[in-house]
């Protein structure tokens, strides 16, 4: 690995580390910000748009314990009849994180799909980390997901 690999890795080691995780509610496997799923960006902008858009409050839909937020009425609609087709991996955590056997938050604006799937990071810094191994970040992610899943679960 060359050096400025080693050092890049080194410091999003050190971000994550400092990255407190962010509680769930009971029963709540989802990343909120206290208020809404992934920050209350549109989940279902990321596949129509290409690109983060913020939501807004009068476009919601409940879905897990958790509110998600919309662009458009026809975004809302789009999401609440296939969630599974929008919502992000990993619960909306840290793809990277997850992939290493915990969670961290994440930024709405480092992001990217994969397969029709949507994975988040926790800055663009270490989405970085995560595309250098993107699919054994996703194999690792898939592994570690039902472990962490039923911890968040339980608390």
């Amino acid at each position: 690995m060359a050096r400025s690999s080693v050092a890049s890795f080194v410091l999003a080691l050190g971000l994550l580390a400092t990255a407190a995780p962010q509680p769930a509610a009971a029963g709540d496997i989802w990343f909120t910000d206290g208020e809404a799923a992934i920050r209350g960006y549109d989940t279902v902008a990321y596949f129509t748009e290409g690109r983060p858009v913020e939501g807004k409050r009068e476009f919601t839909h409940r879905w897990m314990d958790a509110e998600w937020r919309f662009a458009s009425a026809v975004n809302r609609d789009l999401f609440a009849a296939a969630p599974e087709k929008y919502a992000p991996r990993y619960g909306g955590w840290c793809a990277w994180a997850v992939a290493n056997g915990y969670t961290a938050s994440t930024d709405p604006h480092a992001w990217k799909i994969v397969d029709g799937r949507l994975y988040l990071n926790y800055s663009k810094g270490v989405q970085r980390q995560w595309d250098g191994d993107i699919p054994g970040n996703i194999a690792r992610g898939d592994g570690n997901w039902p472990g962490i899943r039923k911890n968040l679960e339980a608390k």
